[in-house]
């Protein structure tokens, strides 16, 4: 037997089929050749990469420069603790406890982040059949699922779901759903008997059923041409788990950032090791054990001080609360980072089935003899019109009332007589069927026999015109002529032009059940429609220089019309066919997307290759969808978004955003949240950053001078950790600009310190290292000591040097909290604050204050930390530097609002 999958079954013959799949047509397979064929293809079930376990996440999250120098600080001072411990001396276990916590509470944090769990190829694994009925051994029996094999004979019925792909070879009005696979709202007509091309779409396979695909009507038989991970659900399943997590533009910069201070903290601890070496010279120092250990603690401090360790923890918790304010605009983030994607989404790729449409058939116009029911009178009644809705109500197998079952345009055409109040189950008592001829793909008709004797027929129009002889026109019946034949098509190519769906229907007085003589009674024109909300998102996103396009795996005409509605597309040059993308090579599809904003009748593949063609093109790329079909895709985009109503267990696995109330509309609102996030995240990145920059300046200085540092590790660790952190999520809460949504989307490539980002950051970070030297300094010098020696002298007395570093300790940290207050404000006073609903500013600023009282003030915990008591004079200089960052704050303010006010005169 040749490689099955290597063969396309839809240009083969049912003959052809069974002798490539070598399987006899009544006996079907023996239960011998079955198992041969189960150990040679394997079991029909998909199969999944081996995940990562939970230590292997954990220690990945310690690859990382920063973590790295932390693990190097904390061995060192591990050493020279174990090396007092010998001399005798006493062990400060503090900063090595404390270091050490740091990175274990990132890496669980990254754990608990990656740790959640991909429910893709589990959610695929649930669509799958349980059981499926075959011939083996020409007995038909249930077997599971997991158990076909290729050549497999197998009996398809109304309401089964397809457990693996087949080669139909026969067909009695059999149609499947395939919405969920193809993105075509309409099930399929399936057609054993044709023979097909290799270069037609998956929706165009209709001599093929796929695995997973429901079965809405008829039934028929198939013989099982591909099963796991060959059939086409399986290869979206490899293509699911084959792509690769890619990172969001924040995560690389961060990345990026990571790497550059690992380094440059390196060199500046050894740039620090150099200068005290250098004074050690100078002091004659170099056999004082105790210095080098001095030394080495000031090395430890300063590598501490150039790391912002409570960095990642910030950020991950502003893009928590990021996600609590998505939940509010019907946003479910599934990946934690994708909130920050969000604001610089330039390209929203959308399905179009159930996504921007209502994924539900709706009549949207009806016509009688030269009469069209439109818009506003499309519930205006008359004699004919109301015959029209009658018969296709009841010429019809579906039901609405206490729930909705059958095709979904028959479910149209009775909903459609709902709103005339002609309620299915009062016209069926009325005028009960007594006998039917049921729809099949030769005749495209179907009719019902009633008790009153009328016989209705519905169908396509061709056919209902082949068979009718007499036309209602106005309440009176008369022979159709010529001019009455070319009148209809006229409307049937009105609506048709507009992509609708058109059915007609006819009616007859015969006594026995036959489709000839047939009155022509109608048309009525169905699609499934825009949501409503669409066409204001779409024109929302446009404002925000964000392009809306429409992938789908529905035809062209249909994808057009609802696009132009829609104002996606204005012209039909701007749609390009799946098999035409097909022949472009990857250059030439990035050409296309820069002019295509509707992409119809296209595959999962082709689906992937659009959102990389535009990821290619510099954009970061949106993917909305709801089935099967969609989840490659949402996986490629650098944001997945995914329907929580209609959408499958797939989509919704396979993507990094799901919105609860399937509204293409909350997807502006959550991009317009994603840049407020990202704002936010901006403001606390900068706000840390000065804050190190700070400390690593205080630290170098005061080194350079030769004096001893001006804080220790734990000080550092301190205000990193804790004082820095909690005004950093305080700045993360703040509320989004109103006016976000006017500006163009961020360049991806854009530093996170563009617009002035380096200068704030060096600028106050400058202005903080002033207030701490000066705080460090100011006992000494108000005690008289104004020279390099006279000021040494004073700081070698610890109990001095420990009330130094008290005040610089404590003006590091509350001048902290006033550059917060400046921050949050951004280019407005900081009187602004208190007008912003932010509460936890406040919170911050107090608590602040109330943990740096806690660590000098209450007795052991100062301690620990090495701090002492001091007056109210020296709380009051202390605060009173602390201003400072708010104070030159206010004044850059002022200075760009003159200069705004005189650029404007």
């Amino acid at each position: 037997m040749e490689e099955k999958e290597k063969i396309s079954f839809e240009t083969k013959t049912i003959e052809e089929t069974f002798e490539l799949l070598d399987t006899d047509k009544e006996q079907g397979l023996t239960s011998e050749e079955a198992a041969i064929r189960l150990e040679k293809y394997g079991r029909n079930k998909l199969q999944e990469k081996k995940k990562k376990n939970i230590f292997q996440i954990f220690f990945s999250q310690l690859n990382d420069p920063m973590i790295f120098v932390l693990f190097g600080a904390a061995a060192v001072s591990f050493g020279l603790s174990i090396y007092n411990m010998i001399k005798g001396r006493e062990a400060d276990w503090a900063d090595i406890i404390i270091i050490l916590g740091v990175i274990i509470l990132n890496s669980i944090i990254g754990t608990i982040q990656e740790k959640k769990a991909e429910t893709s190829l589990e959610a695929l694994k649930k669509l799958s059949a349980p059981e499926t009925l075959v011939v083996r051994d020409g007995k038909k029996i249930k077997i599971p699922s997991e158990e076909l094999v290729p050549g497999d004979l197998v009996l398809i019925e109304e309401g089964d779901t397809i457990g693996a792909d087949l080669r139909i070879i026969e067909s009695i009005n059999l149609k499947l759903d395939e919405s969920s696979l193809t993105g075509e709202s309409v099930p399929v007509s399936k057609e054993a008997n044709l023979t097909l091309s290799d270069d037609v779409a998956i929706g165009d396979k209709v001599n093929l059923a796929f695995m997973s695909t429901p079965v809405s009507y008829g039934r028929g038989k198939g013989i099982v041409v591909s099963t796991g991970m060959n059939t086409e659900i399986g290869k979206i399943a490899s293509s699911l788990d084959e792509d690769e997590v890619e990172q969001t533009p924040l995560q690389k910069k961060l990345a990026e950032l990571s790497k550059i201070l690992g380094f440059a903290t390196i060199i500046i601890v050894v740039v620090c090791l150099i200068v005290d070496i250098i004074w050690m010279g100078v002091k004659s120092q170099f056999g004082q054990i105790q210095v080098w250990m001095d030394n080495i603690l000031d090395s430890i401090a300063l590598a501490v001080a150039a790391i912002p360790e409570g960095l990642p923890a910030v950020v991950t918790i502003v893009l928590s609360i990021g996600v609590q304010r998505m939940v509010k605009a019907n946003s479910i983030i599934r990946k934690l980072p994708s909130v920050e994607t969000l604001g610089s989404v330039s390209v929203v790729c959308s399905d179009k089935t159930g996504t921007l449409t209502q994924n539900k058939m709706t009549v949207m116009a009806a016509y009688t003899f030269k009469n069209y029911y439109e818009n506003d009178t499309l519930l205006s009644e008359n004699e004919d019109k109301m015959l029209l809705v009658k018969g296709m109500s009841l010429c019809s197998n579906a039901q609405t009332e206490g729930g909705v079952f059958g095709d979904p345009t028959e479910v149209a055409l009775v909903d459609y007589a709902d709103k005339f109040k002609l309620l299915k189950s009062k016209l069926e008592a009325e005028d009960a069927r007594t006998n039917e001829l049921p729809f099949d793909s030769v005749r495209k008709m179907m009719s019902t026999q009633h008790a009153s004797g009328i016989i209705y027929t519905k169908g396509s129009l061709d056919s209902i015109i082949a068979h009718a002889t007499k036309i209602l026109d106005h309440g009176k019946v008369r022979d159709i002529t010529k001019e009455d034949v070319e009148e209809i098509y006229s409307a049937n190519k009105y609506f048709s032009d507009q992509a609708l769906r058109v059915l007609a229907l006819a009616y007859s007085n015969n006594k026995e059940l036959v489709e000839e003589n047939l009155v022509f009674v109608g048309l009525e024109a169905m699609i499934d429609p825009a949501r409503e909300e669409a066409a204001p998102a779409v024109a929302k996103l446009k404002e925000a220089g964000i392009i809306t396009v429409m992938i789908t795996g529905d035809h062209v005409d249909t994808a057009f019309a609802i696009a132009k509605s829609l104002g996606i597309a204005s012209d039909k040059s701007e749609c390009k066919m799946g098999v035409e993308i097909d022949d472009l090579s990857f250059e030439e599809l990035q050409e296309v997307c820069k002019t295509t904003r509707v992409f119809a009748r296209v595959s999962p593949e082709n689906k992937v290759s659009i959102v990389k063609a535009f990821k290619a093109n510099g954009n970061i790329c949106a993917m909305t969808g709801d089935g099967v079909n969609d989840a490659p895709s949402l996986k490629a985009a650098d944001i997945g978004i995914a329907m929580g109503i209609t959408g499958t267990e797939v989509a919704k696995g396979a993507a990094d955003m799901v919105l609860t109330d399937d509204n293409f509309a909350s997807i502006e609102k959550a991009v317009e949240e994603g840049r407020g996030i990202y704002a936010n995240i901006k403001k606390t990145v900068m706000f840390l950053l000065g804050s190190n920059i700070a400390e690593v300046f205080s630290m170098l200085a005061m080194i350079i001078f030769g004096f001893p540092a001006p804080l220790i590790a734990i000080h550092l660790l301190w205000v990193n950790l804790i004082t820095d952190s909690l005004p950093a999520v305080a700045l993360g809460m703040d509320p989004k600009d109103p006016d976000n949504m006017k500006e163009k989307p961020r360049d991806p490539k854009e530093s996170i310190f563009s617009h002035g980002g380096w200068a704030n950051v060096i600028g106050f970070g400058a202005v903080i290292t002033v207030v701490t030297l000066l705080a460090f300094l100011a006992d000494p010098i108000l005690q008289g000591n104004l020279t390099i020696s006279s000021i040494n002298s004073y700081l070698s007395v610890e109990e001095n040097l420990y009330h130094c570093r008290t005040m610089a300790f404590i003006a590091l940290s509350f001048s902290e909290l006033f550059h917060m207050l400046g921050t949050s404000t951004g280019n407005k006073s900081f009187v602004k604050i208190f007008t912003n609903k932010n509460w936890m500013i406040y919170v911050a600023f107090i608590l602040g204050i109330a943990l740096q009282l806690f660590v000098v003030e209450v007795p052991g915990v100062n301690t620990v930390f090495k701090t002492s008591n001091l007056d109210w004079k020296e709380w009051v200089i202390t605060f009173t530097l602390s201003i400072l960052p708010l104070i030159i704050h206010e004044i850059v303010v002022l200075i760009k609002f003159i200069a705004g006010k005189a650029k404007k005169n």
